[in-house]
This record gives C-alpha cells, structure tokens and sequence, in this order.
C-alpha cells in the first residue's frame, strides 16, 4: 500500500485579508514540504477567512478571492513548493448570487476548495451540503454543487469535502464509497461549542466507514467576531482507528505518514483532466445524485521512509470542560483585539466574581501591559470590593486606576429628581461615561463584564455597566463563570503560578453595590436555580410546561420567563462576544423585539 504524509494546517486566517491569508498557506507549505509531505489541506475558505458573510454579494470580492487563488499558485510554484499539491478553501462563483435578478438557476457564489500543483488550479470542488441552522446561513450566500472531484495523488484517489459535507449522512461520502477512493479530504471551518469535540471524533467515524476511506479533517483555528475555531484536526481510518489528532485552540502544522490503499484505473474511457465521463461517453453516475470528477496527477506512489523514518503526529491530550472554555474566550478576545486592530483594553474592576474573570482573561489574551482596570467607587462601594479589586491588580500586574464616582453622581442628583432605580443606573450610566471617556482618549476597547444570565433576564443597565465593544462572557453563565475562576487559579496553582482571582472574589454573594445591603437575589433567583431555567429556556427552546414538568417551581418559571421575553431589547443593542454554547445570543437566538407570544400553562 502507498503511504502518503499527509499535512494539515491547522492554521488563523482573517476574513478579507488574501494576501495576509495567502502569506500563511505559502509559510506552512514550505514548512510542510520541507518535513516530506505529500498533501497538504488547509482548512475550508482559507484565502477569504471564514465566515466572509455579505462580502459574498460584492462581485470585486468574489473577484479578487479567484485572482489571489492564481496568485498562490503561481506563488507557490516560484517558491520551488509547486511539485507538492495543496488543498486550499476559497470562494468561487459561476453566476450571479441569487439576490440577482440575473441569476441562473444552479449557479451563484461557490464555498469552494481547490487542489494547487505546478503553479496551475488543478481541479476544483464545490461544497454539496449547505447548512442554514445556528450561526450558518449558507443557503442565503451559496449554490450547492453536484460533484465530487477526485484526485489521484501519487496512486491514491483523493476525495475532496467541506465541513457540512462531513455532518450530513449521504451525498459526497457515499459518492466516495461508490468512486472507490482511498482518502477523503475534508477541510473545515467549525466553530466551537462546549463538548463538540466529543461530537466529532465519532462522527467522522461514522463518514469513514460509509466512505470505506480513511478522513483527513482538517479545521482552522482562531476568532472571528463571535465565533471561535478551535482547530482539533484528525486523522481516522475506515475502521474507525484514530491515527492522529491536533490540540485544540493553537496553531498546529499536522504531519503523519498513511498506509492508503492504491488506486485502480476507473473504466477505459474514463476522462482524467477534470470532465468526467464513463467509456460510453455518459458522466460518471455516484450516489445521491452526484457525479464525479476525476483529475489525474500521478500513479507513481512513494516509497515508504526506512524504519525509524516514519512520521507520527500524536494525538493531542484531551482536556477538562473548564479549560476548553478558558482557552476558547481567550482566543476569542486575544483575536477580536488584534484583528480590529485595537491596542489595549479597558473594563471595569469592581472586585466582583465577573469583572474578576474578565480581567484574568484579558490579561491571558493580552498580557498585562494592555489591560487597563479601573475601580469606580460609589458611597455603596464596599471596602471589600475596593480590596478585592487591588489585589487582582497586584496579583496579574494590570493598569490599576481608581477614579471614585460619587462627585459626578452628586453633580447629576443636584441637577435632577432621580430616586430609587433611577439612582442605581444612574451610577451605572456613570461608570459608563467614565470608560468610554477613557477609551477616546487613550484608545482601548471597553470591555463589558456582563454574563449570560445577567444578559438573558435584563439585569444591567443599558448604556450603563453594558456599554463595551466586547463582552469575554456573553455566552457563559453565571454558574459558569464561578467555575472558570476556581478552574482558573487551581490551574495556577497547580503550575507554582499565582492565582489570579482574590478567594474573596469567588467566595462572596453577587452584588452591584447600588444600593445599602443590595445582593443579586433581592431582584433573582440564586443562580443555581435560575441557570438551570434558563438553559432549558434559552439554549433547549423549552415551553413553560416543559420546565415545569422538568420540576421547576411554576411561579419562578413564569417570573423567569418572563423576565427574559421582556429584555431582547435590550439584548439586541449588547457587545459581541465569544459564542460558547449551542445557542448564543445574536448568531443563534433571534428572536423579534416586538413579541406578544408569552409561554402560557396548559
């Protein structure tokens, strides 16, 4: 059997950026030749960054993604790396998108991929299965295409998938069991939500025993405004054997050498420069409906490396939940910061459990010397919270300012009749001003600190202790958040490190310090009880009856449901942040503001 070293890079592209996108895949190829590969994959829309969303209806940059995808080719062929093929995401088109009056019916933009070899765009695939759920929105953008492009490569016929490809039972996989490949190629841009990895692994189990092919799944890495790819790309075989798999959330270049069954010359007749046609002159029929293109480039196959020479890429260890999310929000943050082109940061410290993590967060993204944290206290301040907040300063070696708020309070409370609420979002709407006046002037992004319970009940103050252009745990519940910082500084411990969040922080009751003796629960359930409806609510789209028969009180169900009918207002106006979950708000979740429909007993 011929064995191939396979390459995957696991790699960060910027949505837009082609020359800087392109720029990585001719560094990881020359890395990749250099340690012997055969193949190379990049993951799923590489030269245009992933999701590209409504650029797809501007023609200049469907355009420019099909001139960079020439460019790289010949690109790469003067760099003396055009001998090695190399599969690479772009987007294509063959039509007007169909928004257009002028569109053809079968044609549009194309999610695509492309095999690179002797500085020429060798063959091409088209993305089959379009997901439209969650955060996709293919079937708005794309047309799907109705082959399956197979290379031979060195003696092995090479199947060429996208992501959703792989997600859906039928279509290019069973097309692959029928063409008799012996490798399927699947590049990837699949977001991150908690235990997906655990979904994956036996998932493409399932695709390579219904290909009858060993699965390359290579996946990107990196933050894109809410979404998070965290990479984990593998190698399995048609009996379900894992060979090799990446880490997750890091920039990882996958090199393993696979026994692949050699190829078996298709029918005489059979067309190998990309039009596919069986001896008598019909397409090559494959399952559900897809034919199949066959592109030729070489029989000879390579000799195996001696013993001791073979290459191995492990499998990267698995780790806990709780650090899975940590790194997901820090990539997320480190990326939105730096791909927008933002210096530093700026948030909020109050000394409480969430502005606490926020910081230990931004200061693992970004490092000390960028985040700034500054303590705003109000006569309700507690010298506690003032302490706590100190000592995570001290603690992570952040910008520590104090600016009190009570002058300016003062000042807009003899200027207007406020009293109760109206005076607690007022000190909020304070906070607010200070930080955004911070921002101008020195140029840092605003952090928020709210979580997704705070943000799913509406309990923050809009232009307030919401305003940001960021919020590190939009997507992570209160619960949530106090297991991340006790994960946290026993991670610290456990490496002779110094934990980051003061016990305090982590052991007091929430509170927002707007008022004597206030607590989180006056106005909430405790978070135990609230976290549990809300997930049922929010991520499970469970109606009031089924949270009732699940066991929750049925008077806390309707105040809680409620509670969160009511905010989307307010949600809608809220900062980006990293999507953890299987239903964020914004990408997942939408819902309209105006909205009479309220869950009703039955």
């Amino acid at each position: 059997m011929p064995t191939l070293r396979l390459a995957l890079a696991q790699v960060n592209p910027t949505v837009g950026d082609l020359a800087g996108n392109a720029a990585i895949v001719v560094d990881r190829t020359r890395a990749a030749v250099a340690a012997g590969a055969h193949l190379i994959a990049f993951p799923e829309m590489m030269l245009t960054g992933y999701p590209v969303e409504d650029l797809v209806f501007r023609e200049s940059f469907v355009t420019a993604s099909r001139a960079a995808l020439r460019g790289l080719a010949a690109d790469l062929d003067a760099a003396g790396l055009g001998s090695v093929p190399v599969v690479v995401g772009y987007l294509d088109a063959d039509g007007p998108a169909t928004i257009s009056a002028a569109a053809t019916p079968g044609r549009g933009p194309r999610n695509a991929a492309a095999v690179l070899h002797g500085g020429r765009i060798v063959a091409s695939y088209f993305k089959h299965h379009l997901p439209n759920y969650g955060v996709f929105d293919e079937d708005r953008y794309f047309v799907p295409g109705d082959t399956l492009t197979v290379v031979r490569i060195a003696g092995v016929d090479v199947a060429l998938t996208i992501c959703e490809d792989l997600w859906q039972a039928g279509g290019p996989f069973a097309a692959a069991r029928r063409a008799g490949v012996g490798l399927v190629v699947n590049i990837n841009g699949s977001p991150y939500e908690v235990n997906k990895d655990d979904v994956r692994l036996p998932l493409v189990q399932r695709r390579a025993a219904e290909a009858g092919a060993t699965i390359a799944y290579v996946n990107m890495v990196g933050g894109q405004d809410e979404l998070v790819f965290d990479g984990d790309s593998m190698i399995v075989t048609a009996d379900g054997t894992l060979l090799t798999r990446a880490p997750q959330f890091d920039g990882h270049l996958l090199l393993h050498d696979v026994e692949l069954p050699a190829a078996t010359d298709p029918a005489p007749g059979t067309a190998t420069t990309g039009t596919a046609s069986a001896a008598d002159g019909s397409p090559e029929a494959a399952a559900d409906g897809l034919t199949v293109v066959r592109v030729h480039l070489s029989d000879t196959a390579p000799a195996a490396g001696p013993a001791g020479d073979r290459v191995d890429g492990g499998i990267a260890e698995r780790v806990t939940d709780e650090a899975e999310i940590w790194q997901a929000l820090v990539l997320g943050l480190r990326d939105y910061v730096n791909k927008n082109g933002f210096r530093s940061v700026v948030l909020g410290l109050s000394g409480g459990i969430d502005s606490s993590v926020v910081a230990a967060i931004a200061v693992d993204a970004l490092g000390p010397d960028r985040v700034v944290g500054v303590s705003m206290p109000s006569q309700h301040s507690s010298e506690h919270s003032r302490d706590d907040a100190a000592d995570l300063a001290k603690r992570t070696g952040l910008d520590y300012r104090t600016e009190p708020i009570q002058p300016m309070v003062d000042a807009f409370l003899a200027n207007l009749s406020l009293s109760g609420m109206s005076v607690e979002n007022l000190q909020a709407r304070v906070r607010g001003v200070l930080l955004m006046a911070v921002s101008n002037q020195e140029g840092h992004l605003v952090l928020t600190t709210g979580n997704k319970s705070e943000l799913a009940v509406g309990y923050s103050t809009l232009y307030g202790d919401s305003v940001g252009g960021f919020n590190p745990l939009k997507d992570v519940w209160k619960s949530l958040v106090w297991k991340l910082a006790e994960w946290r500084n026993a991670d610290a411990a456990r490496r002779g490190a110094q934990p980051p969040i003061p016990e305090s922080s982590i052991s007091k009751p929430p509170s927002a310090e707007l008022r004597p003796g206030q607590l989180d629960t006056d106005s909430l359930p405790d978070y135990a009880v609230l976290d549990a409806i809300l997930t049922g609510y929010v991520d499970g789209d469970l109606g009031r009856d089924d949270l009732v028969a699940a066991g929750h009180d049925p008077a806390v169900v309707d105040r809680v449901l409620r509670m969160v009918d009511i905010a989307e207002y307010k949600r809608r106006q809220s900062a980006p942040g990293s999507k953890i979950s299987i239903k964020a708000f914004g990408r997942d979740r939408r819902l309209p503001i105006t909205n009479r429909w309220r869950e009703q007993s039955e």
